[in-house]
């Protein structure tokens, strides 16, 4: 068995078992966690005895609630390189979990936001419980939906990847289920049980985690399927919010969310998820990789974790502070490669 404080790698039976191990700060990735769980899938790839891999969170409030983005709102401006390995790093450990030739299995089992989605949302098996609160909430801090979330979020039924960009809505088990971020739904009260099968048993694992799948119940998400549809299908986020102001209370609610968001994220998210239809999770780490570090020259981020993590005043002062005033040319710099070259995976 292979400890560090943060992750632990292990074997159990014919599983190889990775568990964030940071409750106190409900599993939040850092740069030591990424790396570590980089090699842990690259060692299990030549290992034949390693059936599949299982990826847990520690506690029992999280499985991870996103990326150390408090070290990168504190020390990023003045340290690019921090800034740069950070994301580079951490996005060629979603490209491995993406295309791990071992079956992926993501326990998220609580909170399971942003660098925690790109921990799960790769693999073909996303197993939620009744404590699953998932969300990208990246526009709210001057960031977006990256760890391939463009790439997930644009695979999604209809609009719905591109309500939960722009809104940052938060998902529980059955709406997670309904829209296929979640596979399966196990009560937290099965899950021991399922830790154990998942180690020992020998019934293929399709079957076995078919055997442990519940109704999640009645999805809430469902009786706005149509409005997000009809109101998230626009291109321009100015155009989004248009029509949602023209709507019923819901629908005003979405676009008042969505102007409490930095308008230089909310646009390049949309640009983000347009450019991810149809492209591979490479492509769109890529263009992801270039929009990240585009955005430490900027100056909404760096408020964006101000106002949440640093004063917690929740009170962001975004410039440019309207999606008017953010142009094309605004959005269009950060498609372009960074002076220190693009993401690559050799």
């Amino acid at each position: 068995m292979t400890v560090s404080d943060e992750v632990l790698v292990e074997r159990r039976g014919h599983a190889l078992w990775i568990t964030l191990n940071r409750p106190q700060a409900l599993n939040a990735l850092n740069h030591p966690m990424a790396v570590t769980i980089h090699r842990a899938i690259i060692d299990a790839l030549g290992d034949a005895a390693v059936a599949h891999i299982v990826i847990d969170g520690a506690g029992d409030r999280a499985f991870c609630a996103g990326g150390d983005v408090a070290l990168l709102g504190r020390e990023g401006r003045q340290n690019r390189a921090l800034w740069e390995t950070f994301f580079h790093d951490e996005y060629r450990m979603n490209q491995a979990i993406a295309r791990c030739g071992k079956p992926w299995v993501a326990l998220i089992d609580g909170i399971t936001m942003g660098g925690g989605v790109g921990l799960s949302i790769h693999g073909p098996y996303r197993v939620a419980t009744e404590r699953t609160l998932f969300a990208m909430p990246e526009t709210g801090i001057g960031l977006i939906p990256d760890v391939g979330g463009t790439h997930a979020l644009a695979a999604l039924p209809g609009e719905i990847g591109t309500w939960l960009a722009l809104t940052g809505a938060r998902l529980k088990a059955a709406d997670l289920r309904a829209c296929g971020i979640a596979t399966h739904y196990v009560p937290s009260a099965h899950m021991a049980t399922l830790k154990d099968l998942l180690a020992t048993s020998h019934e293929p694992l399709a079957e076995l985690l078919a055997s442990f799948d519940e109704d999640a119940g009645e999805a809430p998400l469902s009786a706005y399927r149509d409005a997000i549809d009809y109101h998230f299908g626009h291109d321009t986020v100015e155009n989004i919010v248009a029509s949602l102001e023209r709507g019923d209370d819901w629908a005003q609610e979405q676009a008042a969310i969505i102007r409490r968001m930095s308008p230089t994220s909310c646009k390049l998210s949309l640009a983000g998820l347009r450019a991810a239809r149809g492209a591979t999770i490479e492509e769109a780490l890529i263009t992801e990789y270039r929009m990240v570090c585009e955005i430490r020259n900027g100056h909404d981020f760096f408020e964006g974790i101000r106002a949440q993590l640093i004063d917690k005043d929740r009170n962001p002062k975004w410039s440019p502070a309207s999606l008017e005033a953010v142009s094309d040319d605004d959005v269009a710099r950060h498609f372009e490669v960074p002076e220190t070259g693009d993401l690559s995976f050799a």
